[in-house]
């Protein structure tokens, strides 16, 4: 499998954040074909030192990297990546990988 991880640093207005992040993104996102799973964290991000700059993380579960790279050049993966600049105001990183269970 294959995860793409997109951490959304603190936005300036939180509320609004996840209002669009839950009504029109989510159901934007789940339209991307090739995706498996869609999980979000739950509450505060932290590290063991206590609370970090990010508001939310999404892991999203495609079969490798090629299918993630192939979901982005759809026109669903491109609208779900436009969408994001629309209301992501503390910015994002994003990391892919191939994965493994050991």
């Amino acid at each position: 499998m294959a995860q793409l991880i997109v951490m959304y640093k603190t936005p300036r207005d939180t509320a609004a954040f996840d209002k669009h992040y839950f009504e029109r993104h989510v159901p934007l996102a789940k339209t991307i074909p090739g995706l498996r799973k869609y999980q979000v964290s739950k509450g505060v991000v932290a590290n063991p030192a206590g609370p970090t700059g990010y508001h939310l993380v999404a892991t999203l579960q495609f079969d490798d990297l090629a299918a993630i790279q192939k979901a982005f050049g759809s026109a669903e993966g491109q609208a779900a990546v436009a969408d994001v600049q629309t209301f992501a105001t503390g910015a994002v990183d994003m990391f892919m990988f191939d994965s493994r269970e050991v």
